[in-house]
């Protein structure tokens, strides 16, 4: 039997030397690098919303149905009424038609904000350049309704003027007649819209989210105009006042009721309930995974 034998002892590691020659200067980039902040984010989210084509559309077909309808209703009724009968109208209720149904364009447009990025997967992108979740909602939300309320306040303001032109026999609104019905229902509507993105946001889905708020609009409504039985009136009677079109007519004095909201309660309303689902949506980001 053979003995083993040692192992072999390893020779040292030779001392590599640098040949000689000359050094070459390490590279610095001329773009300096700064601590990025909410300003950047809502520069990215305003390229993003600018640049994308079903933007130009959404809000293309918003302004025609605003200023179609408005202007379209308030040349109806100067041809079919007399002086006399248009003595106590406000001239710019007649608005009203047209807002209420382009308010749909910009339920579409919020949702698609958000949710068309889950969609594509986009937003793996988007947080890889800003991780924290919460600044590139609040980037969206500061972007689009910035957006929506200048669109909806240059219409409204728009039809606004025409309708007074238009309406020789109507009375002269008052200067809180102009605050509410240019102002404030763009405020609402610009509102409603960041609703949509929010929402959006949590349901990741664009066409769920927006079958949820045309839901939200339409359905109590409607539900309560078929709510016969004595024993739900008060239901019925909650539902037509807290409906989405009522506290639209609200900001021209065209309540359905005559109780529920009044004078700027609309407002007040959609504030709430935005700012609740805006900081339940930045609780769900931060738990949930991109």
């Amino acid at each position: 039997m053979s003995t083993p034998q040692p192992p072999m002892p390893q020779a040292a590691a030779p001392n590599w030397q640098a040949a000689p020659g000359p050094s070459f200067p390490t590279y610095n980039s001329p773009i300096p690098v700064v601590r990025t902040h909410l300003g950047h984010a809502i520069a990215s989210e305003w390229t993003k919303i600018r640049s994308v084509r079903s933007t130009m559309w959404t809000l293309g077909v918003f302004v025609l149905l605003v200023v179609g309808i408005g202007l379209a209703a308030a040349a109806l009724v100067a041809a079919n009424s007399s002086e006399e009968s248009l003595t106590a109208e406000n001239p710019l209720s007649f608005g009203f038609f047209g807002l209420l149904l382009g308010s749909m364009c910009i339920i579409t447009l919020g949702v698609l904000t958000t949710a068309s990025e889950y969609g594509t997967g986009m937003i793996r992108t988007t947080m890889v350049a800003c991780p924290s979740r919460g600044r590139v909602l609040a980037a969206k939300a500061i972007v689009f309704f910035s957006v929506a309320f200048v669109v909806t306040l240059a219409s409204a303001l728009l039809v606004a003027l025409a309708d007074v032109a238009l309406l020789d026999g109507a009375r002269e609104p008052s200067g809180g007649e102009w605050l509410k019905g240019t102002v404030g229902i763009s405020f609402y509507i610009a509102l409603l819209g960041l609703l949509s993105l929010v929402v959006g946001s949590v349901v990741r889905h664009s066409a769920g989210a927006i079958t949820l708020m045309i839901g939200l609009v339409l359905a109590p409504l409607v539900i309560a105009l078929f709510m016969f039985s004595e024993s739900l009136e008060g239901l019925r009677q909650a539902l037509f006042e807290y409906s989405i079109p009522n506290q639209l007519s609200v900001f021209y004095s065209n309540s359905l009721t005559e109780s529920g909201p009044s004078g700027w309660d609309p407002l007040w309303i959609i504030l709430g309930v935005t700012a609740a689902a805006f900081a339940g949506a930045i609780a769900l980001l931060e738990k949930r995974d991109v």
